[in-house]
């Protein structure tokens, strides 16, 4: 039997060129910061079509913040991006843990029904397991 997926589909957009996230000067210690996007969109690497959901990020920093402004045209950039659900949220992650090395940082992707199913994926990091879990 033929996939219907293939592993090109998988790969899609896992090493797309996407804009930088900034970071500025953190200046207190010990405190999470949550970020929420409730009209996150990408698109299905297979058919096409757009994804739609809300991409929550909790991280503690420390000697670096995310900068909004910047970490908002990183979302954007997903928009006309084909890639998987499950590789948004890891993407995410990888990228947030590459610019502001935070002590820990945790992002939700709670992605609409599609088909009768809703999907919500989870991916954290923690300094202390230095890498991003299911990473390897």
């Amino acid at each position: 039997m033929k996939r219907a997926y293939t592993d090109e589909h998988a790969r899609s957009g896992v090493n797309a060129p996407l804009p930088e996230i900034e970071t500025w000067p953190n200046q207190y210690a010990d405190y999470e910061i949550e970020i929420a996007m409730p009209e996150f969109t990408s698109v299905c690497p297979k058919t096409g079509l757009p994804d739609f959901g809300e991409i929550v990020l909790r991280y503690v920093p420390d000697k670096r913040c995310l900068e909004l402004k910047s970490l908002k045209m990183y979302l954007l950039e997903y928009r006309s991006l084909g890639i998987f659900q499950e590789n948004i949220v890891n993407r995410i992650l990888q990228d947030v843990v590459a610019a502001a090395k935070p002590k820990s940082a945790t992002v939700i992707g709670d992605f609409a029904s599609r088909g009768g199913l809703t999907t919500v994926v989870t991916a954290s990091y923690s300094r202390a397991r230095r890498t991003p879990r299911g990473k390897r």
